[in-house]
C-alpha cells in the first residue's frame, strides 16, 4: 500500500476556523477523500470540542498553535486511512450518534434502508412488538427501532462480548435501555418462539473477497462482521432456517443484503415456507434489503 502524503504544514490562512476549515478540506481533497467537506468538519470539530456546525458557522473565529498542535494528530490518522467514526470513536446512524468499538462494526447509512423498511411494513408504531436483532454490533439497528416503536421489545444477539457491552451502552445512551435486552450467542441459538419479526445484517462478503475490501474496511472492522464464508450466504442460511422456530405465524423478516445477493436469498426464503418476499434499493440503487414474510 502506498505511504500517504505528508500533511502540508499549516499557513498564515490557518489562524481562523474558516481558513482551516478549507485548508483541512483541500488537503482531504487532495487525498481523494469522498466525503472530504464533512471530514475536515467533523475533524476540527473533535479536535477543538466543537459542534461539527460551529465550524461554518464561526468562520472568523481565531485559532492559535495549541490548537493546531491538537489537531494534528487526527489529520494524520484520517490521511493514513482511518475511517472518521474510528477517530471520533462514533459514527452517526438514523439521526442518533453511536459509540464504536473494535468489536463492531461502523455503522453505514446504506443500512438505514433496512430501518426504513422495517418501519413501512408495521401497520402500527404503538404496539407492544417482540423482536430479534441478530449480530447487533453497535445496536444500531434495534436502537434506531425502538428509538421509533415506543413500545416495542428487542432481544439483541452477537458472539462478541465487547459488542454487546458497546451496544447496551447505545441503548443506554438513547434511552432505551429497559427494552433492549442483549444476548451472547451464534445467531438464533438462544432465543425461543413467538418473535414479531426479525432483523439482521449480517456477515455476507465471500471469504476470498474481505481481503479486497477497501483499506478503511478491511483494516479497522472486524472481520466476524464481514466473513459470510464461501459464497457470502452462510450466514442467512442459518438465519433463514432458525426463523421458522422463533417466528410467530404471519411473521416477517428483515435483511441487509450484498447487491448481487437478492435472488440467492430469495429462492431461500421461498423454500423455507416465506412469502410475500420484496427487494429495495439503497440510495445508490443497489440491492440492499430482503423483506418477506413467515406463512401461515
Amino acid at each position: 500500500m502506498t505511504a500517504p502524503a505528508p500533511l502540508p504544514d499549516f499557513d498564515a490562512g490557518c489562524r481562523t476556523l474558516g481558513g482551516l476549515y478549507r485548508f483541512v478540506r483541500k488537503v482531504f481533497r487532495d487525498a481523494g477523500m469522498d466525503t472530504a467537506d464533512l471530514d475536515a468538519r467533523v475533524i476540527i470539530a473533535v479536535a477543538f470540542g466543537l459542534a461539527p456546525s460551529h465550524v461554518v458557522l464561526h468562520p472568523d473565529e481565531p485559532v492559535d498553535a495549541g490548537m493546531l498542535a491538537r489537531l494534528t494528530p487526527l489529520l494524520e490518522r484520517r490521511l493514513s486511512g482511518t475511517p472518521v467514526g474510528r477517530i471520533v470513536g462514533e459514527r452517526e446512524f438514523w439521526g442518533l450518534a453511536f459509540t464504536l468499538s473494535p468489536e463492531t462494526l461502523e455503522p453505514r447509512p446504506d443500512t438505514e434502508t433496512l430501518v426504513e423498511q422495517v418501519l413501512a411494513r408495521l401497520p402500527d408504531r404503538n404496539r407492544p412488538w417482540r423482536f430479534a436483532d441478530i449480530g447487533t454490533g453497535t445496536g444500531a439497528i434495534a436502537v434506531s427501532l425502538l428509538h421509533e416503536l415506543p413500545n416495542a421489545v428487542a432481544i439483541a444477539t452477537d458472539l462478541s462480548e465487547e459488542a454487546l457491552r458497546t451496544a447496551r451502552g447505545n441503548a443506554r445512551r438513547h434511552g432505551v435501555a429497559e427494552r433492549f435486552f442483549p444476548i451472547r450467542c451464534d445467531f438464533t441459538a438462544a432465543l425461543g418462539p413467538e418473535f414479531d419479526f426479525l432483523v439482521s445484517n449480517p456477515p455476507y462478503i465471500p471469504s476470498g473477497d474481505v481481503g479486497r475490501l477497501a483499506p478503511e474496511v478491511r483494516l479497522h472492522d472486524p472481520r466476524l462482521a464481514l466473513d459470510g464464508g464461501r459464497d457470502g450466504m452462510e450466514a442467512y442460511r442459518v438465519i433463514v432456517s432458525e426463523s421458522v422456530r422463533i417466528l410467530r405465524p404471519g411473521g416477517g423478516v428483515f435483511f441487509e443484503i450484498g447487491y448481487e445477493q437478492a435472488a440467492a436469498l430469495k429462492a431461500l426464503l421461498t423454500s423455507r415456507g416465506f412469502a410475500d418476499i420484496a427487494v429495495y434499493r439503497d440510495l445508490g440503487g443497489r440491492d440492499r434489503v430482503v423483506c418477506a414474510t413467515l406463512a401461515n
